[in-house]
């Protein structure tokens, strides 16, 4: 149809449904999942979000991918602690590194990366970053959290966590709880996946690596003997409350770096409140202003209290503070050193946050600190004391102090 320069041309229905058809080579006919994204690991081990359609399917694109074949790639490297997956994996894997220092009584936790997340966005893809919780124990104490990845399924962090006063007793009976979340401003965080790890998996000074799958959320159990005012800040595993604490579980609240030596020359002791770490958040903004508090036991005469300055909006002080007794050393035998740790209020009470008794009635390390400070004279003796929910009834009646 032709017309003359300028008019408009008209197609008849006919004509209109006729346009672009043309006889052409017989193609396969695409597979409905090429439309949809596909989770998990991809051809070079990332995982991915949506996977675009081929532009053009011949015949062999419709051929078993190599993992429904039995293909596997091993990875090469120190030893790993590792199931595989399979592109079927709906939350993604974790990749780190796990090394308990018994020397420095630390836990140092290396997240390396992810691979394959679960999309968490509109766009396919997630905000992901990783939280650490120590279980049992008191959940914003002991929370770490590395850094957020915008936009990505397949995270690099390269961070290191670390925890401070950790103990064998600690390594025995302990799991270390890591969740994966994807950040959003607009609402709250998402859960994707978490792993568990007993920490009595590790050697001491041996770094040992991770590469597993995520896991659904595990619901956690809370004390039953957890006033209502703390509830929501612990986190507790059922089946260790049960079998290694028994029905009278005492809360974690924290710990304490103490200092213990008796001073020969100047026949006294001196304790040394060097720092905390990890302590309970009393305040509602998930810090505390805390300060420590000793007594030496029984006190006669009232006037054996010491305190520290006040620390403020930190789970973490620095005190480095140490205070004299002035004793002989036959006498403390017969002694209980009393340290209880505060959150300092204006206007009210303060609240109590944790404490240890060191004496020969403690059991543990407690016990075993001040029978080594009493049988090694000049001698300056650094341990970490976990502070416990339990307060010393003669402390209780000085809340305030």
């Amino acid at each position: 149809m032709r017309g003359r320069r300028g008019d408009r041309m008209t197609i008849n229905i006919q004509e209109h449904m006729a346009i672009n058809v043309c006889p052409g080579p017989i193609r396969p006919i695409r597979q409905i999942s090429d439309y949809f994204p596909r989770r998990g690991p991809g051809p070079e081990g990332g995982g991915g979000g949506f996977r675009e359609a081929p532009a053009r399917l011949g015949p062999l694109a419709l051929a078993p991918p190599a993992s429904f074949l039995g293909a596997t790639t091993p990875e090469d490297g120190a030893e790993v602690d590792s199931y595989d997956s399979d592109d079927t994996t709906a939350l993604g894997m974790l990749e780190f590194d796990l090394l308990y220092d018994r020397a420095s009584c630390t836990l140092h936790c290396s997240i390396l990366r992810a691979k394959g997340l679960k999309p968490m966005d509109f766009n396919g893809l997630a905000d992901p970053y990783v939280k650490l919780h120590l279980l049992p124990g008191a959940c914003k104490a002991n929370k770490l959290k590395t850094k957020t990845q915008r936009n990505t399924l397949n995270p690099v962090w390269n961070e290191d966590l670390t925890y401070s006063g950790i103990t064998d007793d600690d390594i025995t009976h302990k799991v270390l709880r890591i969740s994966v979340c994807d950040e959003d401003k607009l609402s709250h965080n998402e859960f994707i996946g978490e792993i568990r790890v007993p920490l009595r998996r590790l050697k001491p000074s041996q770094k040992k690596h991770f590469n597993i799958c995520l896991e659904r959320q595990v619901p956690l159990a809370s004390p039953s003997s957890m006033s209502a005012a703390l509830r929501g800040i612990s986190c507790y595993l059922k089946e260790l409350e049960q079998a290694d604490q028994g029905p009278g579980l005492l809360e974690e609240r924290g710990r304490i770096l103490l200092s213990l030596s008796y001073s020969s020359r100047r026949r006294g002791l001196l304790v040394g409140i060097v720092r905390c770490a990890h302590l309970a958040a009393m305040d509602v903004n998930g810090y505390s202003d805390p300060y420590v508090k000793t007594y030496l036991r029984p006190d006669v005469d009232k006037k054996s209290k010491h305190k520290t300055c006040v620390k403020k909006k930190t789970l973490n002080p620095e005190f480095n503070e140490e205070f004299f007794y002035e004793m002989e050393l036959s006498a403390l035998a017969t002694k209980t050193l009393e340290v209880t740790v505060w959150d300092y209020d204006i206007g009210k009470s303060n609240d109590f946050i944790g404490g240890v008794s060191l004496g020969p009635g403690a059991r543990g390390e407690a016990r075993k600190h001040w029978s080594d400070c009493l049988r090694q004279p000049d001698t300056a003796l650094e341990r970490w004391h976990t502070l416990t929910s339990e307060l010393p009834p003669a402390a209780g009646a000085l809340p305030s102090a």
